[in-house]
């Protein structure tokens, strides 16, 4: 799974290892030296912008559905990712998406690939 190192005050990929997995993850901060030899084809720059999840086959998810798939890994929520899945899951798993994604740009570092980042991850509110 690739993820912004500097997202969040609590980053999606700390919780995420804290919890028992099913189907290990292998979480990868995006654009790093080795996402980008695993995973030459995908673009660095748009697994910034939103979640990606490779899965073990090449399958490529990113947004809504790779929390999905990642929820699904998980011992605790892999029932409640097939209930994202159903019609009326659906609508509440991207309503969920949008929200993080909000709190992520009001929280998250403004960093660029290939570039250091200036502020603290986690903005202002962040740890120090």
């Amino acid at each position: 799974m690739g993820y912004g190192p500097h997202c969040c005050r609590v980053p999606p990929a700390a919780w995420l290892q804290r919890q028992r997995q099913l189907v290990p993850l292998d979480l990868l901060p995006a654009g790093s030296p080795e996402a980008r030899q695993r995973f030459p084809e995908l673009d660095p720059v748009s697994t910034y912008a939103e979640i990606t999840v490779v899965g073990d086959l090449g399958q490529v998810y990113r947004g809504t559905s790779a929390w999905i798939v990642c929820l699904w890994a998980l011992a605790k929520y892999r029932s409640k990712a097939h209930w994202l899945t159903t019609p009326a899951g659906a609508p509440f798993a991207r309503g969920t998406v949008l929200a993080a994604a909000r709190y992520r740009s009001a929280t998250a570092a403004r960093c660029v690939p290939g570039r250091a980042c200036t502020t603290q991850p986690g903005g202002p509110w962040g740890p120090r």
